[in-house]
């Protein structure tokens, strides 16, 4: 699933791409995947791409007064078409969800754009057409961004305080509390933070101040090195700068040891023994607890 790092490189690139030129016409391939009707997309056809930003882990084209938004969610991906499709986008089983078409102008061949697509059987790509973001009400539920000079130690320690008992790993990933944050960065940031999953998120200012800091430098390194990367190259750079995350069974790249995982019922996730949890290896069940 693209993360807030990936998913504000698309944002760049996209800008890049097709920010200031004009759309010829938008199809819906995968009618599961509109989550909205209240603007017909046809609204689209024929306006310029003013703007391409993010919200958390939710893309944002910026159309007119309009706004076309997108979830890549976990299986969902964007590529770029330097020409026109040989193909149509019809409804069917393959990966293609939407269809973006440009009208040729300076810059760009007519019929290039974007094919927005979804692997696998599981379907959760969703699509906005709507007059405001806070439409979305994935949006309008976000939490604090936290790239924003907003978000500093007393913001994130105060969530951290709202959010009590709860494990820190639900909390990094809980996009109530903090936009933009998955599966794969809050395993990155607690291992850089050398801090348990399941430690509580009350915890004392010391901790919480180092795990401000994890986050940051973990968020932001990542974000620098997505930077003017195309869509193509996103995934490859993030899956070679990852620490923990994916790389069960391999060795800690800080201190040798083996990194362990722990399984649930829709996610997996990533830690070191050593680095995290004092060499005490976690359970492997839903309610796990250190082992003694």
């Amino acid at each position: 699933m693209p993360e807030l790092p990936e998913v504000h490189a698309l944002a760049g690139d996209l800008k890049r791409r097709i920010g200031g030129h004009i759309i010829e016409r938008l199809d819906v391939s995968a009618i599961s995947a509109l989550k909205t009707v209240s603007i017909p997309l046809s609204t689209f056809d024929g306006r310029t791409v003013d703007d391409v930003t993010r919200h958390g882990k939710f893309l944002d084209l910026s159309v007119g007064p309009n706004h076309l938004i997108l979830h890549l969610a976990r299986a969902g991906w964007i590529r770029w078409r330097d020409s026109a499709p040989k193909t149509s986008a019809r409804p069917g089983r393959g990966p293609l969800a939407a269809r973006l078409m440009l009208s040729g102008d300076e810059g760009v061949q007519a019929g290039s754009g974007l094919d927005i697509t979804e692997a696998g059987t599981k379907k959760s790509l969703a699509i906005y057409a709507v007059s405001d973001p806070v439409d979305v009400p994935g949006i309008a539920r976000l939490g604090p961004d936290p790239l924003d000079a907003a978000f500093t130690l007393d913001v994130f320690q105060k969530i951290l305080a709202t959010a009590g008992r709860s494990q820190i790993k639900g909390v990094l990933r809980n996009q109530s509390l903090i936009a933009g944050i998955g599966n794969a960065y809050s395993d990155e940031i607690l291992h850089a933070a050398r801090m348990s999953p399941f430690k509580p998120a009350d915890m004392d200012a010391d901790d919480a101040a180092r795990l401000y800091d994890a986050l940051q430098l973990t968020l932001n390194e990542a974000v620098a090195r997505a930077d003017g990367l195309a869509a193509a190259d996103l995934k490859r750079e993030k899956k070679a700068h990852l620490q923990v995350h994916g790389r069960f069974g391999e060795a800690c790249p800080v201190c040798g040891d083996t990194v362990r995982q722990v399984i649930f019922s829709d996610s997996t996730f990533q830690y070191c023994p050593t680095c995290q949890t004092g060499g005490k290896v976690l359970a492997d069940r839903v309610l796990s607890r250190l082992l003694k």
